[in-house]
């Protein structure tokens, strides 16, 4: 989060300041003048929190270095003086670079947390113990930023949703909601275990379509510069003797002509797709497309679908607290799923449904399109028995359990699929070299 700070002038000409934490300079800079415009200010200073190099030393003792975020170097020099310190030396850090924390970080963060309130410790000294181990600099300084709030008395929820851009807008929520909860333990353990599916669902997706796709492009690529420079140069010498070429090379050396004569349109056929695909899927009607086409691939479509139930049933059993509340609670959970065609059905079809004409859960599910027969089934019968926490619990673990074991025979059989391509790409390109080895001119006729 960029901090910003700013003073301004009221109409009768007093002064005022105060802060903002926003996820850019640009979207802080845009809710201050939103601000002055509103209430009539005059901007006098707008100031970024930035970090400092500071050289210090007390008494005869050996210097020493550390790094203190401030909004102006005086602001440092002055805080370290009233230390006892002398002041050697305060320059700006200029590559002031904090990139997101990796998921791992977090999962471990939220992990240990979770296990150490079990032991009933305070989430406070919990807090001061991570901040002093994690090594990662951006969520080290994000917990001590955190922690700085929250003892001064501001609202969990509101703190960590300031900070969504390094967590995550769910895990940012449901850890900003643990400490309301009165069951801090039990929603930490949860979104642990939501973390890790999510991270080990992304690990398997990539195993099975991304890794597979690019082998694929990187050997059709390699096989292009083969047919398209390599081979002619071989080729071509037998067409300059006028020596006739077998099928397969000759066949070989007009596609060799065709990629060559144009190669402009053959590229542009290789590296468009990709990028207006990848540019579609940063718009919103993009992302929903190709959510909602993710869900019908062939055998993978299938335990995309189970996993994004599954992820839903998980968080839907941590929030829900009965009948009179459940629609937060598969608001949140439909956002937890990362599929923008899943959270659109929940959203603008089932959870209408449930407020505007008061049907029930099971049927508001069913009309939404997004859920198996089998999860309509067992919500219909944890909602007749009043079990249907319980239920969502036990679809999670069902779920879990089928594409885990699915998905590991699937990238099995990708991984065989792909292996048997590239045979096959090789055995083609080892029959082509091979007919051209055994080109030899016609003796000449006496």
């Amino acid at each position: 989060m960029i901090e910003v700070r700013f003073t301004a002038l009221k109409a009768n000409g007093q002064a005022l300041s105060g802060t903002f934490a926003e996820p850019s300079f640009s979207l802080a800079k845009k809710k201050v003048l939103k601000l002055a415009e509103k209430n009539q200010l005059k901007i006098q200073t707008l100031e970024k929190k930035s970090a400092y190099i500071y050289k210090i030393r007390r008494g005869r003792e050996k210097p020493i270095t550390g790094e203190q975020r401030a909004f102006s170097k005086e602001e440092v020099t002055s805080a370290l003086r009233k230390l006892g310190y002398e002041v050697l030396s305060v320059n700006k850090k200029y590559f002031d670079f904090s990139p997101k924390p990796p998921q791992q970080d977090i999962v471990s963060y939220v992990k240990i947390s979770a296990e150490l309130l079990e032991q009933k410790l305070p989430y406070s000294e919990i807090l001061t113990l991570l901040i002093n181990d994690i090594e990662n600099k951006t969520l080290k300084e994000t917990l001590r930023q955190i922690n700085g709030e929250l003892k001064k008395g501001a609202d969990s929820e509101t703190t960590f949703l300031r900070y969504q851009s390094v967590f995550g807008k769910f895990t940012a929520y449901m850890l900003g909601l643990a400490s309301k909860s009165g069951n801090m333990a039990e929603i930490y353990k949860a979104t642990a275990k939501f973390l890790e599916r999510q991270q080990e669902f992304r690990k398997n997706l990539r195993s099975a379509l991304i890794t597979p796709m690019v082998t694929l492009f990187i050997l059709f690529l390699a096989v292009l510069f083969y047919v398209g420079y390599i081979f002619p140069e071989t080729a071509k010498l037998f067409v300059k003797f006028k020596i006739e070429l077998p099928p397969l090379t000759a066949a070989t050396l007009n596609i060799s002509d065709f990629l060559m004569n144009n190669f402009m349109l053959v590229t542009f056929l290789i590296v468009a797709p990709p990028i207006i695909l990848w540019q579609f899927s940063k718009t919103k009607k993009g992302k929903l497309f190709i959510d909602r086409v993710m869900l019908k691939l062939p055998i993978m479509g299938s335990l995309i679908h189970k996993t994004l139930i599954e992820v839903f049933c998980r968080v839907f059993y941590t929030l829900y607290a009965g009948s009179a509340e459940s629609i937060e609670p598969i608001r949140i959970a439909a956002e937890a799923t990362g599929n923008s065609y899943f959270e659109q059905q929940i959203k603008n079809v089932a959870i209408p449904l449930m407020i505007k004409k008061g049907i029930g859960i099971t049927e508001a599910f069913e009309v939404s399109g997004v859920f198996t027969e089998t999860a309509i089934s067992r919500f219909h019968s944890g909602e007749e028995t009043g079990t249907i926490k319980n239920t969502a619990l036990q679809l999670a673990n069902y779920y879990e359990s089928e594409t885990v074991y699915r998905l590991k025979n699937i990238i099995e059989m990708i991984q065989v699929g792909i292996a048997m391509v590239i045979m096959v790409v090789m055995i083609g390109l080892t029959l082509v070299s091979a007919e051209t080895a055994t080109i030899s001119p016609k003796s000449p006729v006496m």
